[in-house]
């Protein structure tokens, strides 16, 4: 096998165990608000923060750069705005999250 099959193989294990480890937080979020033990702000802010770089990561291994992540999010957040997303009307968190992203690329602190 030459070079680039190694690669594909590699890149397509490396998908799969994200995928596996996305799964294993979303499901590790779900115990945490169950145990009180684990229900602490830290094992939340921790494994919220594992999901989303999981998301990136996996976004990048499947060819979707992070500017298209960020601008799909963008564009699902705008679309749950136009379409009076229930959170938006009851907390504002849409706007909210849409302010922060664009003001955050603004800054310049978006990546290519």
């Amino acid at each position: 096998m030459d070079n680039r099959g190694i690669d594909i193989v590699k890149n397509m294990k490396t998908v799969e165990w994200l995928k596996s480890e996305l799964l294993g937080n979303v499901a590790y979020l779900h115990r945490i608000f169950v145990d009180s033990e684990e229900n602490s702000r830290e094992n939340i802010e921790d494994t919220l923060s594992n999901i989303i770089l999981e998301s990136y990561i996996l976004a990048q291994r499947l060819g979707i750069s992070f500017k298209d992540l960020d601008y799909a999010l963008r564009e699902n957040i705008r679309l749950n705005l136009i379409e009076e997303h229930k959170i938006e009307k009851w907390y504002g968190d849409l706007s909210r999250l849409l302010d922060y992203l664009e003001a955050r690329e603004n800054r310049g602190e978006v990546f290519e």
